[in-house]
């Protein structure tokens, strides 16, 4: 047998004196060199997260300071979420061609650079200029942290580390909005300078301490052009074994955005609530996508699979929708809050392992689709559950029910192949 050396050559010393290899010390150090590696991606976008989360409270008050209302808040979010579903399938596929290390890079590097161009903003231009100039290059850090996972793990650890990567970015946006709401109250610009710090300090964390994961040899050779966004790829990708899984992907960002887009208006105009006590809802709502996405999501895909968790998530979602709409005391609605976040914050996850083990594309231009479906849902969501909103508030949660009760049935109908493949 011919042993490919650029493989085990950091194993030589674990050669048996017969001239054997020790395969289980090599998996279990190879195991190990992974989980460092992982670890390593973790912080840099737990701290990358925590910078963006130091600038987020402060967009309403800037617009608000150069002119503009509630119309231009939303569109500002969506403009980033269409930035995203342009550029994070190209990012994925570069990322299959020249090494996710780069990519990472660019991504990281962006977010800092737009963070620097926000707080020398000085017209509501900029501020959307800005916004663009971020959704166009950090939107290759999502994807290409998820291909950089699927390097590095087995298939059935795969659901965990995922998660750990929601659960590493929502540790960032629990931290980060209170430190930003602190230097805020002295100044609007210096918190997205302190941003800027935090994505850029990623960059220097990856560079020297991140090693490769996607080895040359493995490397796309296709001499195509990368082509911007296109409907026509999206609807091919919904014709491969991926299909439930990309609309899975979809449907978390779009059923969440019928939720998180207007539930500050909603208990607003149902109970009279204010800051402080929406402040603690949202609180409790990132805590539980923490622990749900950082410690759950493994060991559930690991034990009953993704579909099936999928399948008890999207009916578990309906049902939250419902709770909500019935809770009347603040602890009732903590605990609907929570039950509904708790099921949505395991789907993510699962769905994007169930795509990369189901993948017909390399794991960058897998996860680049993936992450345009999701854009698709950031964009829709929040313009579905705003428009029902102004018609009666309670649409969106009752709309919200029925889509992830008809996911629920669409999940029902997915076959089980005999390769373990499985498709609609």
């Amino acid at each position: 047998m011919i042993l490919q050396v650029e493989k085990f050559h950091l194993y030589l010393p674990h050669i048996h004196t017969d001239g054997r290899y020790n395969y289980e010390t090599i998996k279990k150090e190879g195991s190990l060199m992974n989980r460092k590696k992982l670890i390593i991606l973790f912080t840099s976008i737990a701290i990358a997260m925590t910078g963006y989360g130091i600038a987020l409270p402060l967009f309403p008050f800037l617009i608000e300071k150069y002119g503009g209302g509630g119309l231009q808040v939303g569109l500002l979010i969506a403009s980033y979420g269409a930035m995203q579903l342009i550029f994070a399938p190209i990012w994925g596929s570069l990322s299959d061609k020249y090494g996710r290390k780069p990519m990472l890079l660019i991504g990281m590097g962006g977010l800092g650079a737009a963070m620097i161009f926000f707080g020398f903003s000085t017209h509501l231009w900029m501020l959307y200029a800005a916004q663009l100039f971020s959704g166009a290059l950090s939107s290759a850090v999502f994807p290409v942290a998820m291909a950089y996972t699927s390097d590095v793990t087995e298939d059935e650890d795969r659901g965990g580390a995922i998660g750990k990567i929601g659960a590493a970015a929502g540790l960032g946006i629990i931290l980060g909005p209170a430190i930003g709401g602190l230097l805020g109250a002295e100044s609007l610009y210096l918190p997205f300078f302190l941003a800027a710090g935090f994505a850029l300090s990623t960059c220097i964390i990856i560079w020297f301490g991140l090693p490769e994961s996607l080895p040359e040899n493995k490397r796309a050779v296709e001499k195509e052009n990368i082509k911007l966004f296109r409907m026509s790829g999206l609807w091919q990708a919904l014709l491969t074994p991926m299909a439930f899984g990309l609309i899975t992907a979809f449907a978390v960002n779009f059923g969440k955005s019928n939720f998180s887009s207007v539930y500050g208006l909603y208990v607003l105009e149902r109970f009279g609530y204010g800051p402080r006590e929406v402040g603690i809802i949202l609180m409790v709502m990132s805590f539980i996508y923490l622990i749900a996405q950082g410690a759950l999501v493994g060991p559930l895909t690991k034990k009953f699979g993704e579909e099936n968790v999928i399948k008890g998530a999207l009916i578990g979602n309906g049902a939250g929708f419902i709770l909500i709409m019935n809770a009347e005391t603040f602890p009732m609605i903590i605990l609907s809050v929570s039950f509904f976040i708790l099921l949505n914050a395991l789907l993510k996850p699962s769905a994007l392992a169930y795509v990369s083990k189901r993948s017909v594309y390399s794991q960058g231009r897998t996860m680049g689709i993936t992450e345009s479906f999701m854009s698709l849902g950031r964009i829709l969501g929040p313009l579905w559950a705003g428009s029902l909103f102004d018609v009666n508030y309670s649409f969106p949660f009752m709309s919200g029910a029925v889509f992830f009760l008809v996911m629920f049935g669409l999940s029902m109908s997915v076959k089980r192949g005999k390769s373990g493949s499985a498709a609609l």
